[in-house]
């Protein structure tokens, strides 16, 4: 669950301007992808984990994610949304959290693994709202929970990582725990669990990175909350994440291990606590593994949260289709953020079909993205504007349609609202043919200032459900010259001298400069400095002074955003350079 950083990885920046420097995301749009962002929502801290359940038993899917600050509550509106999150403290800093009806009463309850702390549980009201947090004390801390039952008794057992232990807290059926029975694992990373022999009892494997170990280790139990003997597999990365499911459909479970830098390890399991060695399937920086069927084949799929690897890779998520022997098909990858860090599975819009909820880490946001199913989009990622000036439209956008199936597409209506508009330029009509693409483009005025979201909704015969196509723009005062700053080949490990970039407000008013909470990259090519102060006044400017620092040969890219309180999104210069 915890990921090792490189000494390269950017430190978290708070700028005095919000001058930000972020690596420029390098990736190709799928022809096959099946996934599209749905919606974004703001929480608060540093997104650690999430968990899925109906909380208020309305029939819509909602989500708990636990920060560093608290855990907040999204509840679902039934079409991929959601409302306003609602915080809950338990006076700790939450790494993982789990939902499971604790007390047999119906209503989803919530468990939190806390940093060096207790284990916390926030038993549930059932109408989407939870009692004060009580607190059940482990050996060592805690920093993963889930929920299982140990010992067979049908009542909901935790199991703790904390620290050196493994710790199963045996549940009296109330929403209480006796004390942990502790299994001493050494070090570990993440773990999982199932009935890996056949004889009716748990066991757990765990990930272990630590120095040069790097292992997958299976622990068998005993039926009371205790495991026996370890067995050991060795990795050849550094395992992140571990999930477990029945991949080849002999009734045995099989692991599914998440590597640091570009694979997946499938482990094929025997049936008698062993595994076959393991077979690699490529995906880029993997941090978190789930399991489902997302192609309704019933064949189990993975899909795993994944980050920058060498800053060549974008993050958010990548989706390797099963064979139903035990083999994948190539990752298609979708573009969420900068810093994918936990992925859930859930059927978020109702339709049937199942659906992805991404954390990106440093920028606290959940993304949603639904599953189209015969219908594919490029890209897959919102529809985002640069800043236009109020009152004038841009450059359009579009979106490409693509009827992924055996039979025609009918759509039944397209729409968007203001201030975006479908443009001349879209050719969608009421029928797509099997194989065939169409393009949805828009256009965006703002008439004030600010931030502006939208969708475009497609309303068509491949889902009970709309489709849609997020949109993103910003109307603003501000321009940033020039748009982009091309530097020399420079030697790695030394610096540039710096050029320029100029911020004028072209509004009446005085505008302030706010700030942004920035990380989460594996390295930082380019610095910056700027006169801009707090603010900058009617028709006033200010300089932002780039220089290029590689620290490592090749082409090297960035963007520096420019952001203005109250201005919306951030104005974007792109930046280049070359390591020598």
């Amino acid at each position: 669950m915890f990921r090792h950083h490189s000494p390269f990885r950017l430190r978290r920046v708070l700028c005095a301007v919000t001058l930000a420097l972020i690596c420029e995301l390098s990736f190709s749009d799928s022809a096959a992808a099946q996934f599209e962002t749905r919606s974004t929502t703001a929480l608060s801290g540093i997104l650690q984990s999430e968990a899925v359940g109906d909380f208020n038993h309305d029939g819509k899917l909602d989500i708990a994610v636990a920060s560093d600050i608290q855990v907040e509550i999204l509840l679902g509106n039934g079409d991929g949304t959601f409302k306003p999150p609602v915080g809950y403290s338990d006076g700790g800093v939450p790494l993982s959290v789990a939902a499971a009806d604790l007390n047999h009463d119906g209503n989803l309850d919530l468990v939190i693994a806390n940093l060096d702390g207790p284990v916390s549980v926030l038993m549930g009201n059932g109408n989407g709202t939870f009692q004060p947090a009580v607190n059940v004390i482990t050996t060592a801390g805690s920093r993963f929970v889930g929920v299982g039952d140990f010992n067979g008794d049908h009542k909901p057992d935790l199991i703790v990582a904390d620290g050196p232990y493994v710790s199963v807290l045996l549940g009296n059926g109330d929403g209480t725990f006796q004390a942990p029975i502790d299994t001493n694992v050494t070090s570990l990373g993440s773990l999982a669990w199932g009935d890996f022999n056949g004889d009716g009892m748990l066991d757990f494997a765990i990930t272990r990175n630590a120095g040069f170990v790097q292992e997958v280790v299976v622990y068998l139990g005993n039926g009371d909350g205790t495991f026996r003997e370890e067995i050991r597999y060795s990795s050849q990365e550094p395992p992140q994440s571990v999930a477990v499911g029945d991949f080849n459909g002999d009734g045995k479970p099989d692991l599914a291990v998440a590597l640091e830098f570009d694979a997946v390890s499938i482990f094929l399991g025997n049936g008698n606590g062993t595994f076959q060695p393991p077979v690699n399937y490529p995906i880029s920086g993997p941090y978190w593994i789930a399991v489902a069927d997302f192609n309704g084949d019933g064949k189990l799929d993975l899909v795993g949260a994944t980050n920058f690897v060498n800053n060549s890779q974008a993050s958010g998520v990548s989706v390797l289709l099963g064979n139903g022997d035990g083999t994948f098909q190539p990752a298609t990858s979708y573009v969420t953020g900068i810093d994918s860090a936990f992925v859930v599975v859930g059927d978020f819009n109702n339709d049937h079909q199942q659906d992805l909820a991404n954390l990106d880490r440093p920028y606290s946001e959940v993304h949603v993205l639904l599953n189209t199913g015969v219908v594919s989009f490029s890209p897959t990622t919102p529809l985002t504007f640069s800043p236009r000036f109020v009152g004038k439209i841009g450059a359009p956008l579009t979106a490409m349609l693509t009827n992924t199936g055996t039979t025609d597409l009918s759509i039944s209506s397209i729409s968007v609202a203001s201030p975006f508009r479908l443009s001349t330029l879209t050719t969608c009509g009421a029928s797509v043919a099997p194989g065939a693409s169409c393009a949805i483009t828009v256009t965006f005025k703002p008439l004030t200032i600010g931030l502006f979201t939208g969708a475009v909704t497609i309303v068509d015969s491949a889902s009970s459900k709309p489709q849609v196509i997020e949109l993103i723009g910003s109307g603003t005062l501000i321009t940033v010259s020039p748009g982009q700053l091309n530097f020399a080949p420079q030697k790695v490990r030394t610096t540039s001298p710096p050029q320029f970039v100029t911020i004028t407000n072209r509004s009446s008013a005085t505008v302030s400069v706010g700030y942004i909470l920035q990380g989460g990259l594996d390295s930082f090519d380019f610095f910056e400095t700027n006169n801009c102060g707090s603010q900058i006044g009617p028709g006033a400017s200010c300089t932002a002074a780039v220089s290029f620092a590689p620290v490592m040969t090749g082409k090297q890219g960035g963007t520096l955003d420019v952001s203005i309180a109250g201005m919306g999104n951030p104005s974007v210069v792109y930046l280049r350079g070359t390591g020598d």
